[in-house]
């Protein structure tokens, strides 16, 4: 039988609600004075309280959510956006619900529609320059407006992935979301991980169309507030969307140069909607000029979960699509050498997203130190899986989420990288449960709904405590490992976990690809290359 989310976790202690100022930022700890976020809230607090949060777990439920709730804004009400990639023909439900058509009819209903997009690098690259504008162009023809966003750190990007609806005269509706899901292909897939019938080309081993894992969260309450208030600091950079001067003629040539209209005075917060605490995390890189809102950059993500991580006692569980810095690491690795009871649970792709002699080795370079530092700290109190599903086609993790001792929750746009921490631009919503009567939280609620998928008939018992989930998830990976390896003879074993082995790499290949992982995913390192790079 499946893992059951409401019953309680069997840790030793009364069951009581957390205190929020043991668990979030305070206003200081963000370190970034400059920001309103903060500053709207009353009593000092650094966070919002009276939210309802719903985990929207697979694109495919989150886009069928965001088509409904968009199709039913009339004029009046406000769509904003922010997004790293954007394909507009990406269907949110079926025939008919493409995102730039979508997003367009709103415009044409008279919903005040503004967007912000990454620039993006070339297409040759592998990354969504065109397929950016031609959202942008889109919602543009429909009376919206979308800008190109090109203000980042060397070889950075805008990767918030967030979608906020306010309505003039409805505010019980109003909703942020907010988490890992880009508005593109590949992302609308479900539980049965069959992959987005709209594929994007990705490394052989996933298939034509590549399963997905990945997670979005609803917020409904004051805190769509706060996600309104940090695209409103974004949307009124005076800076210009890029530096590049080549870009700067192309955009004019493209009439994409110019600066974002005004947006309507911001509605007073919706009213309360639950028991959950809320504090948005962001990261903004340093870099010159400084944003209006965050002149010296902000790492309130690296900050809150430095923070959560440190009161780590019993169960750390993670799921990111990268895991490649030691900087993360080590901060890991202090948490089991500090707790010896504290076990470690990481869900990341079997296998990187690119194929290639250029492109695997650098993916791989990464991730060795890292799990090498964290099981020399942990040993076998560290558990590292990839996922497939029943046809044996690996699961791509694109999900980035953590739950810490079934009290703090975590999901948003940054991966367990030094390049989310303090490069790119992240956006990340912590959760925790300020009221737990009925014996659960929103934490675990979150962790038991992943662990149930990736377990499928795996767990033998209604409830398990954080010693038995660990071993379940073990077990579970160790019979499917040895049923592929038996040449897969006799009924295939429930879930979808398999072990993590990291391929050996020869002391040439690491040679040439360090440098690399260090230029293109660990861009922060302040080489001279990577700085030349800041105006491409």
């Amino acid at each position: 039988m499946a893992l059951s989310a409401d019953q309680p976790s069997r840790r030793t202690g009364p069951v009581a609600a957390p205190d929020p100022v043991g668990w979030f930022l305070t206003p200081a700890q963000r370190g970034n004075p400059h920001t309103v976020l903060d500053r709207r809230h009353p009593h000092g607090l650094a966070w919002s309280l009276g939210n309802r949060v719903r985990p929207l777990v697979h694109g495919a439920r989150y886009f069928r959510e965001l088509y409904d709730a968009v199709e039913a804004m009339g004029p009046g009400d406000l769509l904003l956006f922010t997004d790293w990639r954007g394909d507009p023909d990406e269907r949110l439900d079926g025939p008919g619900s493409e995102v730039g058509p979508v997003f367009a009819a709103a415009a044409e209903r008279g919903v005040d529609v503004r967007g912000l997009v990454w620039r993006s690098h070339l297409d040759r690259l592998a990354f969504s320059a065109t397929e950016n504008r031609r959202l942008g162009a889109e919602i543009e023809a429909a009376g919206g407006e979308c800008l190109l966003d090109m203000r980042v750190r060397p070889l950075g990007s805008h990767h918030q992935k967030m979608v906020v609806l306010r309505h003039r005269d409805r505010p019980e509706r109003d909703v942020a979301f907010i988490g890992g899901i880009d508005l593109c292909h590949a992302r609308r897939d479900d539980e049965r991980h069959l992959g987005d019938p709209q594929g994007m080309p990705m490394a052989k081993v996933y298939g034509a169309r590549p399963p997905w894992h990945d997670i979005q969260l609803a917020v409904q309450g004051p805190a769509v507030g706060d996600a309104e208030l940090v695209f409103r600091e974004r949307w009124e950079d005076p800076a210009r969307l890029s530096r590049n001067p080549v870009r700067l003629v192309g955009e004019l040539l493209h009439g994409e140069d110019r600066y974002a209209g005004p947006l309507p005075p911001q509605l007073p917060d919706p009213p309360q909607r639950g028991s959950h605490a809320v504090q948005l995390l962001r990261t903004y890189p340093a870099r010159r000029p400084g944003y209006p809102f965050a002149p010296r950059g902000e790492r309130s993500v690296a900050r809150g979960y430095r923070k959560a991580v440190a009161r780590a006692r019993s169960l750390i569980y993670v799921e990111d699509q990268y895991l490649w810095s030691v900087h993360v690491a080590r901060m890991l690795a202090d948490a089991l050498t500090r707790a010896p009871e504290l076990r470690l649970i990481v869900v990341i792709p079997q296998f990187p997203d690119q194929d290639g002699r250029i492109a695997l080795p650098p993916n791989l370079v990464g991730r060795e130190p890292v799990l090498r530092l964290l099981r020399a700290a942990g040993g076998r109190r560290v558990g590292v899986y990839g996922l497939e599903n029943a046809a044996g086609t690996p699961i791509y993790v694109h999900a980035k989420a953590c739950v810490v001792d079934d009290v703090w929750g975590c999901v948003g746009s940054d991966n367990a990288n030094r390049r989310s921490w303090t490069h790119d631009s992240e956006l990340s919503c912590a959760v925790l449960d300020t009221d737990v009567t009925a014996g659960g939280s929103w934490a675990r609620s979150l962790r038991i709904e992943l662990m149930n998928e990736h377990l499928g008939e795996a767990a033998a018992v209604d409830e398990l405590d954080d010693v038995g989930v660990f071993d379940a998830f073990r077990e579970a990976a160790a019979r499917l490992d040895a049923w592929h390896q038996a040449g897969g003879r006799g009924p295939r074993p429930p879930g979808q976990l398999r072990t993590y082995s990291q391929p050996a790499l020869s002391l040439w290949t690491r040679t040439w690809a360090t440098p690399m992982y260090r230029l293109l995913y660990d861009p922060d390192g302040r080489r001279p290359l990577a700085r030349w790079a800041n105006r491409f």
